[in-house]
């Protein structure tokens, strides 16, 4: 049987006055990351109420191949670039029932 499907939901909210430090990292993510294997979509929205509140949809076709996504070193220097301009970074994993 193959493996399921996994959305991710990730919630970054900013620190106010990094706004623009923090979109401009996440930015740098999309295309190396929806190049990946195993990478359905890859959305980043920002809110419209809210600028300094990001939210990442993510489709992968296995928990496998968004694992190794979460261990590359595309993400160890988003994370490196954004110490300290992040206030909240919630990942939710989930299955799309319908």
């Amino acid at each position: 049987m193959a493996s399921q499907k996994l959305t991710i939901v990730a919630r970054i909210l900013v620190k106010e006055g990094k706004v623009d430090l923090v979109k401009a990292e996440l930015l740098k993510l999309i295309d190396v990351t929806r190049a990946e294997e195993g990478c359905i979509n890859y959305d980043l929205h920002q809110d419209n109420e809210n600028p300094n509140f990001f939210l990442f949809h993510e489709n992968w076709e296995n928990r496998e191949l968004w694992q190794k996504h979460m261990d590359d070193a595309h993400l160890a220097e988003y994370l490196k670039a954004t110490d300290g301009a992040v206030e909240e970074f919630i990942v939710t994993e989930m299955t799309h029932i319908a």
